[in-house]
């Protein structure tokens, strides 16, 4: 297939890599602009659940993913000072099996180098930032730092949470600090070490959690630690920490934690920023995706999940409607709008679940992990078989009623 419409992109990351990739294989003519210098993502694991890994299929990425990738045994929950086991979902032959996809965890820049593969060099502009969107009924404009401007048929922001393209169309907002702070760092082993285990294991404490999980084959363990506060925490990938400081906030947990935190070189730590969801993401022939239309908390594990799911499903919207613009969004808003709205709220919710802070509270939820889980393994802990659930490739446009576009 081959169409004449010009789509531009804002925004380099996950999202809108995948999105370039999932347009320029359906015949589009795209131009992506980031403000880095070059791709490189930052940042340090990220789990891939079976509902995103169905697109990284459906884009002939998946041998690339298995090969930079681990595969965990299972989803696992502990206890965060005697290490008790409060929950096991199974995950590495269970997952193709229901969800016809496996669970993946990988290191972020090495999706991201994945995804990118995508991307022609012709395709990207490096170091401009967008400064302003502006539209009229037949054409839509990004202007950029530098002085350029780039004119599309569409203009889709996945420029992040603080998202230029976002406040252009529905005005300034600031996202919300959601008093929770989070450590991240990466630690190399060389291979599976005793003091963690293969899976992706979570560890619940008062006000915190902790999640640990292989990733570069196995080669490294990745850690999430994340506490509550009340005091704002700049909203970045790369605020320096260190291990003394992380190591004190985790005081007093299970050993094996500990000697985790203690093997640690480099740690950065974020605030963790989220939006209520919205009504809707375009005006006219400009759209948001990914954080840049729902950010969320990271405990259900889906921000980028999401944004690969909404880059397949915008992709195929505009290639079935064969670039009318108005019908491609509203069926692209109709079918991700509801996913991306729950998946924000349950993600919230897993923040409080997550932190009870009293010990008959957190017996009392450790007593239901294991009662779901004799019933349904796939039911419990985190609950996020639904989300496992869902296939983006599944998604078919509606062609049989086609709107005017309305500026």
């Amino acid at each position: 297939m081959r169409t004449n419409m010009r789509i531009g992109i804002v925004g380099g990351g996950i999202g809108g890599v995948a999105l370039a990739g999932s347009l320029l294989q359906r015949g589009f003519e795209v131009r992506l602009f980031e403000r880095a210098p070059g791709f490189g993502e930052i940042g340090a694991g990220i789990q891939m659940t079976p509902n995103a890994v169905k697109v990284i299929k459906s884009l002939g990425l998946l041998d690339k993913m298995l090969a930079a990738g681990f595969l965990p045994q299972s989803l696992v929950g502990r206890n965060w000072r005697s290490g008790r086991e409060t929950f096991r979902t199974p995950l590495i032959e269970t997952c193709p099996v229901l969800y016809d996809a496996p669970f993946i965890h990988i290191h972020r820049a090495d999706l991201h180098a994945i995804l990118a593969s995508l991307v022609p060099d012709s395709v990207a502009n490096f170091g401009v930032s967008c400064t302003g969107v502006r539209q009229d009924k037949n054409s839509a404009v990004a202007s950029f730092s530098d002085g350029s401007e780039y004119e599309a048929d569409l203009i889709v922001g996945a420029d992040g949470v603080r998202s230029v393209v976002r406040a252009g169309l529905f005005g300034p907002e600031a996202p919300r600090f959601t008093g929770h702070m989070c450590y991240r760092a990466v630690v190399p082993t060389g291979g599976v070490v005793d003091y963690v285990s293969p899976d992706a294991s979570f560890w619940f404490g008062p006000h915190s959690h902790v999640v640990t999980y292989y990733v570069r084959g196995g080669k490294a363990v990745n850690i999430v630690a994340v506490a509550e506060t009340k005091e704002w925490v700049e909203e970045s990938w790369n605020a320096p920490s260190s291990k003394e400081e992380m190591l004190g906030a985790f005081r007093g947990w299970h050993r094996n934690v500990e000697t985790l935190f203690s093997k640690v070189d480099q740690v950065y730590k974020w605030g963790l920023f989220d939006r209520d969801p919205m009504t809707s993401w375009s005006k006219g022939r400009i759209t948001l995706m990914g954080d840049a239309a729902h950010p969320m908390l990271p405990f259900l594990s889906q921000g980028a999940a999401m944004a690969i799911e909404d880059a397949y499903v915008l992709a195929e919207s505009l290639k079935g409607h064969g670039g009318d613009v108005a019908s491609a969004l509203r069926d692209y808003e109709a079918e991700r709008l509801p996913r991306t709205s729950r998946v924000q709220l349950e993600a919230r919710e897993r923040g409080r679940t997550y932190h009870l802070p009293s010990p008959l509270a957190q017996a009392k939820r450790d007593f239901m992990y294991w009662l779901r889980g004799l019933f349904n393994p796939q039911a419990t802990g985190i609950q996020a078989n639904w989300v496992y659930q869902y296939d983006a490739r599944a998604f078919r446009p509606n062609l049989s009623d086609k709107p005017r576009l309305v500026a």
